[in-house]
């Protein structure tokens, strides 16, 4: 007995839209802006949410669309498409949306008029450059997951003495104080006297990393800079500015994704 290709496979061979996976009722609707995930959970219990006149008992009803979903009776509509934005982040700023000892935030310096975004990663306080804000809470996920392996560079000013040799024993990777940092690809700019540019590009993004590594060598780090993160970079984009990523740009990055997040066995 043969059996024929089925789902997603299927559609493919038919140049059909592959069928969509069923998401948790609280994920969808968090996507769709209508509050966090733990709010939604609360209005469910509080019976504000139906499904075609039913009320929805659990915030774990599985759903491939919101078609038929009402909040407080009122219709809702599906998610905008994700928006990528390029925000060059100051030294000086926070990436946090508040902070209990009132530092400022990136939120502080973002233009008015912006949708409602969340940064992609983090830059610590004193650490400037390209930081992405994303309108998608699943985009920012697939851009941090070390297994989708996005590459950010970086471009470090640092005081000390370091060789090309040994920056290049980073690509093996490095334990530092019992936390294991992947590959890292770094070579040696230019240096004047005791200070040196360094760039370096890895993929996974751990706290400090850049940071952390550099002084593990000896280095004292002066300036730090991410100048891209994936395909999307830096450029001349001027201190506290903010612009979108082209929604064509953004959709041609997403697909090169999908290949990646499949060799990993990342579930979406």
């Amino acid at each position: 007995m043969n059996v024929g290709p089925s789902g997603a496979t299927a559609a493919r061979r038919r140049n059909l839209p592959a069928p969509r996976e069923p998401q948790r009722i609280a994920k969808l609707l968090a996507r769709a802006g209508i509050a966090s995930r733990r709010e939604i959970e609360r209005m469910i219990a509080e019976g504000r949410i139906a499904i075609a006149g039913t009320t929805v008992e659990t915030p774990a009803t599985l759903l491939t669309s919101l078609h038929g979903v009402t909040v407080d009776g009122q219709p809702v509509k599906a998610p905008a498409p994700a928006r990528l934005f390029r925000f060059h982040k100051p030294a000086g700023l926070l990436t946090t949306e508040r902070d209990p000892r009132g530092r400022p935030t990136i939120y502080d310096r973002l233009p008015k008029g912006l949708p409602r975004v969340v940064p992609v990663g983090r830059l610590d306080m004193n650490t400037e450059g390209l930081l992405l804000l994303t309108t998608d809470g699943g985009l920012k996920r697939q851009l941090e997951l070390p297994a989708t392996g996005v590459e950010r560079t970086y471009r470090a000013r640092a005081f000390g003495e370091v060789s090309q040799a040994t920056l290049e024993g980073l690509f093996d990777g490095i334990e530092i104080d019992g936390i294991r940092y992947g590959p890292i690809d770094a070579n040696l700019e230019r240096r004047t006297g005791r200070n040196q540019w360094i760039e370096m590009k890895l993929t996974e993004g751990k706290n400090r990393e850049v940071r952390r590594v550099l002084e593990h060598l000896g280095l004292k780090v002066s300036r730090l800079i991410r100048t891209a993160y994936g395909p999307f970079a830096l450029g001349d984009l001027p201190a506290g500015a903010v612009d979108e990523i082209r929604q064509h740009d953004l959709v041609a990055f997403r697909k090169t994704l999908e290949p990646r997040r499949e060799r990993a066995g990342v579930k979406r």
